[in-house]
C-alpha cells in the first residue's frame, strides 16, 4: 500500500498532516470497539442475563454516548491540542485535573490495549484448534501479535486506516452475512419486534446488560485523538464521531436482535446458557453453512487484530503529545522522517506491552481471565471517568469562554451526558464481577486503580507546578497552527486554564468453545 507523499518542511518531522478523512478516522475507533469479537464473545453473556430484551440494551448505551459527543464535538471545534482529552479536560477544570486525566488516558488506553493480547492468543487458539485440530500455545501468538502490531504503528498513519478499512469490513461483512442468512429463512419461528417492548426491556437482567453495552463502545472517543492528522478536523472529527456512535449502537442492536431471531424468543436464553461461545458459531452454521462459522473463526483473530492496531496508534499520539508537552521524555516525541508516525512512542509502548505479556506468562496467569480480564477492566472503567470528566469540562470552558454555540451542545447536553455516564460507571463498577470472573478483593484492587492513578497524577501535576513550573505553564497550550503549510488558520479563543478550588471525581466475554 503506497503511503501518500508529502512534502518536505523545515524543522524536525511532525505528524502527516491532512491524511484522514471521515471514512478513514471511523475506521480507527470502529475497529477498537472490535465488533465481531464483541458480538460474538459478550453479546451472547447480555442475552443469558437480560433476556431478549438485550439489544435495547445496546440502543441505550449508543443514545447516551450519542448525548455525549454533542458536548464532546462542540469542544472539538474550539480545541486544537494533540492532547485531546486531557486537554479538553484542563480547558474546563484546570491544569491539575488535566495532568490528572492525563496520566488516566496514558494508563486506560494502555490497559485497554495490552490485556487483548492475551484474547489474541486464545482466540487464535481456539481458531487452529476449531479449524485444524492444532493446539497452538497462546505466548508466541502474543508475541508475534506484538511484532505485528508494532510494525503497523511505525508506517503512516494512511497506511493503518487501510488495513483497518479491510479488516473491518470482513468482520462487519461477516455479521452481516450472518443476519441476512436470518432474515431470508425468517427465523426459527418468524421474525417478532418483541425485544423492543417495555415488558421484555424493563427486567432486573437490563442493568448488567447495560454494563456490557457500555463496554463494548469503548474506543469510539479517540476520533479528536487524530485531529492534527485529520483533514478539515472541524468538520471531520465531528462526523466521525457521531457516525461511529450510531453504527456501533444500531449494528449491535441489530446483530443481537438477529440473533434472538435465529434461535427463537423462547429458546434463546437456554441456547446461550448451554454454550455462550458457540452461540453465535451454531446460528451462522444453521442460516448459511459451515464454510461460513470457518470465516468467523478467522475473522474474529483478525477483529482483535485490528483493536490492538487501533488502541496502538492512539496510545502513540497520546504520548507523542505528553512528550510535547514535557511530561513525558521527549525522545519519545520524535516522529519518523519517512512514515510521519510517532515511532518512539510505538516502541515504548510495545516494550511495555511485552513485559505485561511476558510477566503474565511467567506467573502462569490464565491469557483470558487473567491478562485480558484483570488488565482490560480497569483501562475501561478509566476511559469512561474521563468521558465523565470531559462532559464536566464542557459547560464550565464554555461559560467562561466567549462562543457562538447554543445551549443544547454547551450545556443541556453535557450536564445530561454527565448524569448518564455516572450511572453507566456506577453500573459497570457494581457489575466488575462479570467482567473480571475475580474474587472480591481482585475486583476491588481492580476498581481502586482507577482513582489511584487519578490522584498519582494529581501528585504529578504538584511536582511539576513547584520544580518545574514552565512545563506546567504551558500544559495543554494551544498549536501555534492546525492547518498544513499556506493556509491561514482560523482565529481560535485561547483563553487561560483558572484552577477550579474543588473538582467532583469521578469486556469480558466467555472464551469462545473449541
Amino acid at each position: 500500500m503506497p503511503e501518500t507523499p508529502e512534502p518536505p518542511t523545515d524543522g524536525p518531522p511532525a505528524l502527516r498532516r491532512a491524511a484522514l478523512g471521515t471514512a478513514d478516522i471511523s475506521f480507527f475507533v470502529v475497529s477498537a470497539a472490535a465488533p465481531l469479537t464483541v458480538m460474538a464473545g459478550v453479546a451472547p453473556v447480555a442475552i443469558l442475563l437480560g433476556g431478549i430484551g438485550a439489544p435495547a440494551g445496546y440502543l441505550l448505551a449508543g443514545l447516551t454516548l450519542a448525548v455525549f459527543a454533542v458536548g464532546f464535538t462542540a469542544m472539538s471545534r474550539h480545541v486544537r491540542s494533540g492532547g485531546a482529552f486531557y486537554a479538553y479536560i484542563t480547558r474546563g477544570l484546570g491544569k491539575r485535573v488535566g495532568i490528572g486525566a492525563a496520566l488516566l488516558a496514558l494508563v486506560g488506553y494502555n490497559g485497554m490495549e495490552i490485556g487483548v493480547y492475551g484474547l489474541l492468543g486464545t482466540t487464535t487458539a481456539d481458531t487452529a484448534h476449531a479449524l485444524a485440530g492444532l493446539d497452538v500455545p497462546w505466548l508466541p501468538v502474543s508475541l508475534a501479535g506484538l511484532a505485528l502490531i508494532w510494525y503497523g504503528g511505525f508506517r503512516s498513519i494512511d497506511f493503518g486506516a487501510k488495513v483497518l478499512g479491510v479488516l473491518l469490513v470482513a468482520e462487519t461483512g461477516i455479521l452481516v452475512l450472518l443476519a441476512g442468512g436470518v432474515l431470508l429463512k425468517g427465523g426459527a419461528h418468524g421474525l417478532s419486534i418483541g425485544s423492543f417492548a417495555p415488558g421484555a426491556v424493563l427486567v432486573p437482567g437490563t442493568a448488567a446488560v447495560l454494563a456490557f453495552a457500555f463496554a463494548a463502545f469503548t474506543g469510539f472517543e479517540s476520533t479528536v485523538i487524530y485531529r492534527r492528522e485529520a483533514r478539515d478536523p472541524d468538520r471531520t472529527i465531528p462526523r466521525a464521531t457521531y457516525i461511529a456512535v450510531a453504527f456501533l449502537g444500531l449494528f449491535y442492536a441489530f446483530i443481537v436482535w438477529t440473533v434472538i431471531q435465529a434461535f427463537g424468543a423462547e429458546e434463546v436464553v437456554a441456547a446461550a446458557a448451554e454454550d455462550p461461545g458457540g452461540l453465535f458459531f451454531a446460528a451462522i452454521t444453521t442460516y448459511v453453512g459451515p464454510w461460513a462459522a470457518d470465516l468467523m473463526h478467522l475473522f474474529i483473530v483478525t477483529s482483535v487484530i485490528a483493536s490492538l492496531l487501533a488502541f496502538h496508534n492512539a496510545i502513540n499520539r497520546y504520548a507523542l503529545a505528553l512528550a510535547e508537552e514535557g511530561v513525558l521524555p521527549a525522545a519519545l516525541g520524535r516522529v519518523h522522517p519517512r512514515h510521519r508516525s510517532p515511532y518512539r512512542a510505538g516502541l515504548a509502548q510495545t516494550a511495555l506491552g511485552a513485559v505485561i505479556v511476558l510477566a503474565f506468562a511467567l506467573a502462569g496467569a490464565d491469557p483470558y481471565q487473567q491478562l485480558l480480564l484483570w488488565v482490560n477492566t480497569p483501562g475501561m472503567i478509566g476511559l469512561m471517568a474521563l468521558m465523565l470528566l470531559a462532559a464536566i469540562a464542557v459547560p464550565v470552558y464554555f461559560r467562561r469562554t466567549p462562543h457562538t454555540e447554543g445551549p443544547w451542545r454547551t450545556l443541556v447536553a453535557p450536564v445530561a451526558a454527565a448524569l448518564l455516564l455516572t450511572v453507566a460507571i456506577c453500573l459497570v463498577v457494581s457489575k466488575v464481577g462479570l467482567f473480571t470472573m475475580a474474587s472480591t478483593t481482585v475486583n476491588t484492587v481492580l476498581v481502586a486503580l482507577v482513582p489511584a492513578v487519578f490522584l498519582a497524577g494529581l501528585g504529578l501535576a504538584h511536582r511539576l507546578k513547584t520544580r518545574r513550573p514552565e512545563t506546567y505553564a504551558r500544559f495543554a497550550a494551544e498549536p501555534a497552527t492546525d492547518v498544513p503549510e499556506g493556509e491561514q488558520p482560523c482565529p481560535l479563543p485561547t483563553p487561560s486554564s483558572p484552577e477550579p478550588a474543588s473538582v467532583p471525581s469521578t469486556q469480558a466475554a466467555p472464551r469462545p468453545a473449541r
